[in-house]
């Protein structure tokens, strides 16, 4: 993909894709514009870079569309003074973006390769604010925490406790939740640090799918 048409592509990106998803933060509009997804895509896959779909990334995985990101940042509302926890590194690239928005990521991924990959990515864009570890974060990644924010780029069929209970005062959450083809997207806010009163507003954002995180936990299912 040439200069020219990767900033045409970007453009129309934007414009027609994540600006109607009523994504209207200038902050978040021109991160998008400033970092270069492309960069970030698996080879085979560049030319769809731009495109209006989740892109694969191997082991089941998947790099959410463009105008979900979005939303997801537009929601947490990131500050430069704010420590966040990202589950799913995946490909790198909101890892990338919410590196530039925060004083620090800590990002996990239990794939080993995916660490690999982004580590190497994030190293050509010179983004330095960055730990990423390989684990499984599905319940938590409490050894940093607590956090101001926390972003699950992959779907939860159920929210664990340990989640929510890792973020401070005012933290944020965003979380996919629920069965596939039906997911809704949440923000959860942390109102009370208190340990002995948990208390948090949860706002439905919208409906998506997404491909669950690996050993996400489950629950309980009706069998006939």
């Amino acid at each position: 993909m040439s200069e020219i048409s990767a900033e045409t592509a970007r453009h129309n990106m934007i414009e027609q894709q994540i600006r109607p998803w009523d994504v209207l933060d200038d902050t978040v509009l021109n991160l998008i514009a400033d970092v270069p997804r492309e960069e970030f895509v698996p080879a085979g896959f560049h030319n769809l870079a731009f495109a209006d779909m989740n892109i694969p990334l191997g082991h089941g995985e998947a790099m959410m569309s463009p105008k979900l990101e979005a939303r997801m940042l537009q929601a947490l509302d990131v500050k430069p003074t704010e420590t966040v926890l990202e589950i799913g590194t995946g490909s790198g690239y909101v890892t990338a973006l919410l590196a530039k928005l925060a004083r620090h990521v800590y990002s996990v991924d239990i794939h080993e390769d995916f660490v690999n990959h982004a580590h190497s990515k994030l190293n050509d864009d010179d983004v330095v604010n960055v730990t990423l570890e390989q684990g499984d974060a599905a319940t938590g990644w409490a050894q940093h925490g607590p956090y101001d924010v926390i972003a699950v780029t992959g779907s939860l069929p159920l929210l664990p406790d340990s989640l929510r209970e890792s973020l401070k005062m005012a933290g944020r959450l965003f979380v996919i939740e629920g069965d596939s083809p039906v997911m809704t997207a949440r923000l959860i806010t942390r109102l009370s640090d208190n340990e002995f009163h948990q208390d948090f507003h949860s706002e439905n954002l919208f409906e998506t799918d997404l491909p669950p995180l690996r050993n996400a936990v489950q629950p309980d299912r009706f069998v006939l």
